[in-house]
C-alpha cells in the first residue's frame, strides 16, 4: 500500500503514526510523502516554524511537498491519498491522481458541520455526541460519498482540544482497520443527505469575542432573553445568550483563538488618573477557564445557573485567577 498524507497539526499525528506502523514492510516505508502547509515566520527573530507533519516526515526521511499539485506533477506515485486537517481545497487533478482516490477524515457526522469548524461547532450547540466521518472527496468540500462513521460522547468539561484529540485518536484505528476492505472493494459507499447539510468556516480571532453585556449578566445568571447571539463562523446559526451557551464557548475556543471580551476602567479612575493599566481604554481580557454555579432562588425552589470566571489574562499581562483579577483592578468593568 502506498500511501501520500495530506495533513498538517499536531492532532492528526495518531493517524500518521497508525498508517506507518500498520502498513510499513520491512524494506518501505507505506507513506510515500506527505503534503504539508509551509513554514512560518513567528517570533520577534522571524524564526521558520515546520507543522507538525514536517517534522514527522523530516525524521522519516519522507520527502516533503506545500503544494498539493506537486503530487501530479511529479508523477508521484501512491495508491491513494489520505486527507486529515491538510489546510487548502484539493484539486481536482489531484484528486484524479490515485487510481482509490482520496479518504478524508472529517470530525463530524456529515453532512453535520462542513467545513473548518465541526468540533468548535458540536460544543457550542450542546450537542452530547459527536463522531467522526470517513469520506472519498469529490470536488466540493466535505461533499463525497460516506465510507464509514463513528460516534462519541462529549463529556462535560470538553473543549476543542481534548474532543478534537479524542476523534483523531479513535479515527487512526477506523481507518487501519478499513483500508483494506476499502482498497478490496468490500465497502459500499452511500451518498451524503446533502439537503440537511450544515457549514462552519475558518474561525478568525475576533470571532471569538463575547460581547460583554453577555459576560456580565451570565456572571449574576441572568439570562438576555431578547438577546440572540450569533455565531460569525457558523452558517445562519445563532444561541441564546445563557451562562451555558458562553460556558460552551469558552471550552470551544481552546485552545485557540480563545474567547475573550472588553473591559474598561470606571468613570472614577478615569477622573483621577488612577487607570490601572487601562489608559482609559477598553482592553481585551482572555477567558481562559470557566465554570458553571447552580444557583437557587429565596424559596429554593427555582434554580438557575451563573457563570464563574476561573483563570484570565489581560492583554499584555500574565494570567491569573479571577481572584488575582479583581483585587488588583476592583473597578473594572466589562464594557
Amino acid at each position: 500500500m502506498k500511501i501520500v498524507f495530506f495533513g498538517t497539526p499536531d492532532y492528526v499525528l495518531p493517524v500518521l503514526d497508525a498508517l506507518y506502523r500498520t502498513f510499513k514492510s520491512s524494506h518501505e516505508s507505506p507513506i510515500v510523502a506527505v503534503v504539508t502547509q509551509p513554514p512560518k515566520p513567528t517570533g520577534r527573530k522571524h524564526f521558520l516554524e515546520y507543522s507538525p507533519v514536517d517534522v514527522w516526515a523530516h525524521k522519516k526521511k519522507i520527502p516533503i511537498f506545500f503544494d498539493a499539485n506537486e503530487i501530479a506533477k511529479n508523477n508521484v506515485e501512491a495508491d491513494l491519498g489520505i486527507l486529515a486537517s491538510y489546510g487548502a481545497i484539493i484539486p481536482n487533478t489531484v484528486i484524479s491522481h490515485f487510481p482509490y482516490g482520496i479518504v478524508n477524515i472529517h470530525p463530524s457526522l456529515l453532512p453535520k458541520w462542513r467545513g473548518s469548524s465541526p468540533v468548535q461547532a458540536t460544543l457550542i450547540s450542546g450537542e452530547n455526541i459527536a463522531g467522526v466521518t470517513i469520506i472519498k472527496i469529490d470536488k466540493l468540500l466535505d461533499h463525497g460519498p460516506i465510507i464509514t462513521q463513528f460516534t462519541e460522547s462529549v463529556a462535560p468539561d470538553d473543549t476543542t482540544e481534548s474532543l478534537r484529540s479524542r476523534l483523531f485518536e479513535r479515527s487512526s484505528e477506523v481507518l487501519t482497520t478499513l483500508l483494506p476492505a476499502y482498497l478490496g472493494g468490500k465497502i459500499k459507499l452511500r451518498e451524503q443527505d446533502h439537503k440537511n447539510a450544515t457549514l462552519t468556516h475558518e474561525i478568525k480571532k475576533d470571532n471569538a469575542l463575547i460581547p460583554p453585556n453577555y459576560i456580565s449578566a451570565a456572571m449574576t445568571g441572568i439570562i438576555l432573553v431578547k438577546e440572540k447571539w450569533e455565531i460569525p463562523f457558523i452558517k445562519d446559526f445563532e444561541i441564546e445568550s445563557t451562562p451555558e451557551a458562553i460556558e460552551r464557548f469558552i471550552r470551544a475556543m481552546q485552545p485557540w483563538p480563545i474567547a475573550w471580551t472588553l473591559l474598561r476602567a470606571s468613570f472614577a479612575e478615569v477622573a483621577t488618573k488612577v487607570e490601572q493599566g487601562f489608559g482609559g481604554q477598553a482592553k481585551r481580557l482572555k477567558i481562559l477557564e470557566a465554570h458553571l454555579e447552580t444557583l437557587r432562588t429565596t424559596n429554593h425552589q427555582l434554580r438557575t445557573t451563573k457563570l464563574v470566571l476561573d483563570e484570565v489574562q489581560l492583554e499584555g499581562k500574565n494570567s491569573v485567577s479571577w481572584e488575582q483579577f479583581k483585587q488588583g483592578y476592583p473597578n473594572a468593568k466589562f464594557s
